[in-house]
């Protein structure tokens, strides 16, 4: 783990210090995620095959780095490490699993978890707590997941910036290097920051996660109820190139809306006034439940080191998914992981991950 200064001056913006959000396919020291318990909103019918969907991702992660896993409370912590064993996970347990009494309500880790900051010339991670209101309000309580940020950073003894601005994980995406992605449609949304302008919007992500500029796409996909995370629309893959979601059919209620943002990245550059390269990745046949439409995406996958892990659902289109980031992440083996139980939580892989730098 790289080292901290709590000298740092958490008063002041951390770009101000030479800080900046890495981009996810930078080294890890760990990934974060936040285990699902019974009773929860997200799962309310919680069994085996949720479970095995965080089973499965913990499994593929821990071979290539550690995995952190927030705990609700003692009795949580018993259920997990008897499902890690029964996994066949066990062997993993407190050398490259580690389990932590960081209680929140729901699994969405990349929404209430830590993001982390590095700072290249003298290497310190810190962490930025920004609110958290579970989307607008829509699923209290929430005041436990608002906290976690909090409690990683103490238990760490890392540097904690505090902005005063709603956001979550998945409403960014940074390429590392001073552009970030993120929609209209969520943050600018009134049920996030009513009294912040864009422009001001703007200035606390340049100023607190040492971006350069903000990119704006449209609207999100149908069934979101993050209204509208990029990172179920588009994600960088590397500092010029940008992979989004397209759906073929003209048909379908998502057509028109990523052929949208689809155009405005055609006209959008990187931070050296470069156009960025924009490869399309298809959408997944429409899935629904009870009639409404769960946000399957292919966008939602998740690099860690050595590998990416994509969201499949049993449809025609995991085959061309799968290979198209086989050929965007040529150093990376890629692996499709079943989300057709997560999905019906209304999140993906990358949704319940959060990446700490190493």
């Amino acid at each position: 783990m790289k080292k901290n200064d709590l000298s740092v001056d958490t008063t002041r913006q951390p770009a101000q210090q030479g800080y900046r959000m890495p981009a996810e396919w930078e080294p890890h020291e760990a990934t974060w995620l936040t285990w699902p318990r019974k009773g929860g909103v997200s799962f309310p019918e919680f069994g085996a095959d949720i479970e095995k969907c965080w089973l499965d991702i913990a499994g593929l992660l821990c071979q290539h780095e550690k995995v952190r896993i927030n705990v609700f409370d003692e009795d949580h912590e018993a259920e997990v490490r008897d499902a890690l064993a029964k996994g066949r996970l066990g062997v993993f347990l407190d050398k490259q699993i580690h389990l932590h009494r960081f209680p929140a309500y729901e699994p969405w880790c990349r929404d209430h978890g830590p993001i982390f900051l590095v700072r290249d010339e003298e290497p310190c991670v810190a962490v930025v707590d920004w609110k958290y209101n579970a989307w607008g309000g829509k699923y209290p309580p929430f005041d436990l997941d608002d906290d976690v940020p909090r409690l990683v950073a103490e238990h760490f003894g890392m540097p904690l910036f505090t902005p005063d601005i709603v956001l979550e994980g998945g409403s960014i995406d940074v390429n590392g290097r001073g552009s970030l992605l993120t929609t209209s449609s969520c943050l600018l949304n009134p049920n996030r920051n009513p009294s912040l302008s864009q422009k001001e919007i703007e200035r606390v992500l340049c100023d607190y996660l040492g971006v350069t500029q903000v990119l704006w796409l449209g609207e999100g996909i149908a069934g979101d109820d993050t209204d509208g995370h990029v990172d179920d629309i588009a994600r960088f893959v590397s500092q010029g190139t940008i992979v989004t979601s397209v759906s073929s059919e003209p048909s379908d209620p998502n057509f028109q809306p990523l052929m949208d943002n689809y155009e405005k990245l055609l006209y959008m550059k990187d931070e050296r006034g470069k156009p960025f390269r924009i490869c399309t990745l298809p959408m997944p046949d429409p899935i629904e439940s009870n009639g409404h439409p769960l946000p399957a995406s292919y966008a939602n996958f998740y690099v860690a080191n050595n590998v990416v892990l994509v969201p499949t659902f049993e449809c025609t289109n995991d085959r061309e998914a799968l290979l198209t980031l086989k050929e965007l992440f040529p150093g990376r083996r890629v692996e499709g992981v079943d989300a057709r139980a997560l999905i019906q939580g209304l999140g993906a892989i990358h949704c319940v991950t959060q990446q700490q730098p190493g």
